[in-house]
């Protein structure tokens, strides 16, 4: 039990700027060991922004509860994943080889792409976030967190690792991740799957899911694997993917003409 909490607090620790407890005895492959609770600091993470869009539902309309709601989850992790998204959009569109790609992720500066990447991805999510009632659009904030994480844990599974052991997030490169710590994460993500209000969850993921497969063989593609900024990346889009297919449903089932 000792040693579960220990991994939980770990993931709370990589991703986001929670404080925790120091962790006695820290060992640099328990970030790997960890990402099986990733979705579930995904859901708290999903569940304080989710507060703050409910909350600002209560005084105002239209843009501004997403952005105060998009805003909280962005300082909360400290833009970890945003970050990864930026980085990843830089190297696969800056770079001609895998070299020059895998070098480009590191440079801390943002370029054209990476720019692009995050502020459309940050203004669709912010406006497909807005077109939904605060009850609706607070579940699917905190499904959205759970299940990006997961499907960052299922691209830790499903592709090499291809990043600098020495430079990377963590030292040294992540071991492979077995088949019971993917479970045990894909069944946290889809927690809040079987509290879907409206049905609205199959096109959620189907979106959400289109978007992160297609970053992800385009990483495999272009980068022989994934890095932690491939991974940020793909929580990201599935993120977006996710809200603006709950926004796409509620939108189908409006009647005609209202």
């Amino acid at each position: 039990m000792l040693r579960q909490l220990q991994l939980f607090l770990c993931a709370v620790q990589f991703l986001t700027r929670i404080p925790t407890p120091a962790l006695n005895g820290f060992e640099p492959d328990w970030i790997s060991r960890s990402a099986r609770y990733f979705p579930l600091v995904g859901l708290l993470v999903g569940g304080a922004c989710a507060a703050v869009f409910w909350a600002a539902s209560q005084i105002w309309s239209g843009w501004l509860p997403a952005l105060l709601a998009i805003a909280a989850g962005v300082l909360i992790t400290g833009a970890f994943h945003e970050d990864g998204l930026a980085d990843t959009a830089d190297g696969l569109g800056g770079g001609t080889t895998v070299a020059k790609r895998l070098t480009i992720m590191k440079d801390s500066r943002i370029g054209t792409y990476g720019a692009l990447a995050l502020g459309l991805t940050l203004a669709v999510k912010a406006a497909a976030l807005a077109t939904l009632p605060a009850g609706l659009g607070a579940w699917a904030l905190v499904a959205a967190h759970g299940a990006g994480r997961g499907a960052s844990v299922l691209a830790m599974r499903a592709l090499p690792y291809v990043g600098d052991a020495k430079t990377g997030k963590w030292k040294p490169s992540p071991s492979d991740l077995s088949l019971a710590e993917v479970l045990t994460a894909l069944a946290v993500a889809g927690l809040p799957l079987a509290l879907s209000p409206d049905g609205v969850v199959i096109l959620a993921v189907l979106v959400g899911a289109v978007l992160a497969v297609a970053l992800a063989l385009t990483a495999r593609r272009l980068l022989g694997g994934y890095t932690g900024d491939v991974l940020g990346g793909v929580e990201q889009v599935f993120e977006l993917g996710f809200i603006l297919g709950v926004a796409a449903s509620l939108a189908l089932a409006a009647p005609k003409g209202a």
